[in-house]
């Protein structure tokens, strides 16, 4: 069954699905990739979020051309989301960085490039490179610079927009202050648990849309009670005959807000887009608020001493 999709619309104008495939699934191999990106363009989904650093964009590649080879979709009708490395930040790698997902993509543009992380890694060689001690090796290029050369690749028409991931919201207001051209989304981790809804609030004041990632948790992270295990959660899935997956996706749609849920299993895959269908009731929105913690499950702890690591601000 293929569900309906909902759009936002970008500040540049663009139109953007609310729902998205993650396909971040480091522990998977290129066939459930391949299987998974398949089943989420069958049952509905046009947008899929990618990142050099998943080391799948080959096999998402091959899904996509197979499936528009086969007519099941057309390459205007996706919105296909890439970002920038750590250890491409130096201007000079970005636009080489954007060429090689367009070609594992095997794709003529992206639809949004966003920067990765604020951070810049040490150039060259390890995605994440080390010393003899295991410490991260830094760059101390400026995402600022960083920027400017997005911005190159925006006016090229390699991407139609550009945007940010895991930024901070005084590292948005900086970027923003400098910026030639503004950035249109900001991806970051929103769940129930880690709700954000300051910096929410800071992106629709700036006019960015917000990507959630990681909408339901990440069960493979997450000790003691999963997201999805919460009774609350459950409860409120039992009312509406939904899943707690689905309700905690339905949660960040209220927030005003769009969400890339990861899954390399196509019923949940086709779970995860049945979410335009009922409505959580203030109340109902107010307890699973009530569940935020400001718990983060993804912080990239090996940047903890960069100078632009991002989660030592509140929001």
């Amino acid at each position: 069954m293929t569900a309906t999709q909902e759009y936002k619309t970008l500040s540049s104008g663009a139109l953007f699905p609310v729902i998205g495939l993650g396909t971040y699934a480091p522990l998977q191999g290129e066939n459930e990739v391949i299987t998974a990106v398949k089943a989420a363009v069958r049952a509905g989904y046009r947008h899929i979020d990618c990142a050099a650093v998943y080391r799948n964009e080959r096999a998402v590649g091959h899904a996509l051309k197979e499936l528009i080879v086969e007519g099941v979709v057309k390459r205007e009708d996706l919105y296909v989301v890439s970002k920038l490395w750590n250890t491409c930040h130096r201007p000079d790698l970005v636009l080489p960085s954007l060429k090689k997902t367009l070609d594992d993509l095997g794709l003529q543009h992206l639809d949004l490039y966003l920067m990765h992380w604020p951070m810049a890694y040490k150039e060259g060689g390890d995605l994440n490179p080390c010393d003899e001690n295991g410490k991260t090796i830094y760059s101390d290029v400026d995402y600022l610079d960083t920027w400017k050369a997005l911005e190159d690749c925006r006016d090229m028409g390699v991407t139609k927009d550009i945007g940010l991931s895991n930024f901070n919201s005084k590292q948005i207001q900086r970027l923003s202050e400098s910026a030639r051209i503004q950035p249109v989304a900001l991806q970051v981790e929103v769940n129930c648990r880690n709700s954000n809804i300051k910096l929410i609030e800071f992106c629709k004041s700036k006019n960015i849309a917000v990507i959630a990632f990681a909408p339901v948790g990440s069960p493979s992270m997450e000790k003691n009670v999963r997201l999805i295990d919460e009774p609350v959660v459950k409860d409120i899935a039992v009312a509406h005959k939904k899943s707690p997956a689905q309700v905690a996706i339905r949660f960040c749609l209220q927030l005003g807000i769009a969400a890339v849920p990861k899954s390399v299993t196509p019923s949940r895959i086709v779970e995860n887009m049945q979410v335009f269908d009922f409505n959580l009731s203030e109340a109902e929105m107010s307890a699973l608020k009530a569940l935020n913690t400001n718990h983060r499950l993804y912080d990239e702890q090996i940047a903890l001493e960069h100078k632009y690591y991002p989660f030592h601000d509140e929001f």
